[in-house]
């Protein structure tokens, strides 16, 4: 097991650092030790915030010091090591998506980039459940790994100055898509109706770390369809479980 790194963060912060690279294993790591800090530590800590390698806690120190909550971690990282977690197991997210057109104006590029057409792209892309390694930039933007390599595409020379919200994009080796409208630089080759950060509602986020993100291709009569069942508050996330590398419903 890689050696676990404990560095702090002001009074009230601890970060463990699980590796150094992007990688799903460390990633899930990561996923696995929040949760049980979550369950196990309810008074003590405030609030967990994961990313690709490493887990921010921020604890009260009226309920546990520093050193008391290091000795805390690696006694779950022992049984975290013994429960053996089976990987690529986790909530599954549909995200319907409109590829192409005035949605998806780059997905031409991206075909011709890799040698393929644009519905072998759809296919591609739409193939696997990504799961989320991290949330950040905006509020809500999935960080995704496990894209194929064989529709990976370089960023845009010239970032926009104004993406749509809801825009699915391509960045290099990853894929995700933009929750509220903002600059970027990614190649965009569709746009989902659903919301992903919505701060009206009572869960705003539509996903967290750890879950995992399914694209589904839709017309764009779907997509004007959820979308009007987004703005009258009608719509209803698909979601699933993935068990050992199979979507459940």
């Amino acid at each position: 097991m890689t050696e676990v790194r404990f560095l702090s963060a002001g009074e009230q912060g601890l970060v463990i650092e699980f590796g150094s690279t992007i990688d799903f294993g460390i990633n899930s790591r990561v996923h696995q030790t929040a949760q049980l800090l979550k369950e196990k530590l309810t008074c003590e800590i405030i609030e967990v915030v994961p990313t690709y390698r490493s887990l921010m806690v921020y604890f009260n120190p009226l309920y546990i010091k520093r050193d008391d909550l290091i000795r805390k971690v690696e006694e779950l990282l022992i049984i975290a090591a013994t429960e053996a977690k089976e990987q690529g197991n986790g909530k599954v997210v549909d995200i319907p998506v409109c590829y192409g057109g005035e949605y998806g104006p780059d997905i031409a590029f991206v075909a011709q980039h890799n040698g393929l057409s644009e519905e072998e792209v759809i296919q591609i892309h739409t193939s696997i459940p990504y799961p989320v390694y991290m949330l950040g930039f905006t509020p809500g933007f999935p960080y995704l790994g496990g894209m194929s390599e064989r529709i990976a595409t370089p960023r845009l020379e010239k970032p926009r100055t104004r993406i749509p919200a809801g825009s699915v994009g391509i960045a290099g080796s990853q894929t995700g898509l933009y929750p509220i409208e903002s600059p970027g630089g990614w190649q965009l080759i569709g746009r989902t109706p659903v919301k992903a950060f919505n701060l009206d509602s009572a869960k705003p986020f539509l996903f967290e770390a750890g879950d995992y993100l399914r694209f589904v291709a839709i017309s764009p009569e779907e997509y004007e369809q959820i979308q009007a069942e987004v703005g009258a508050g009608r719509y209803v996330p698909v979601t699933g479980r993935l068990v050992g590398g199979v979507v459940a419903r």
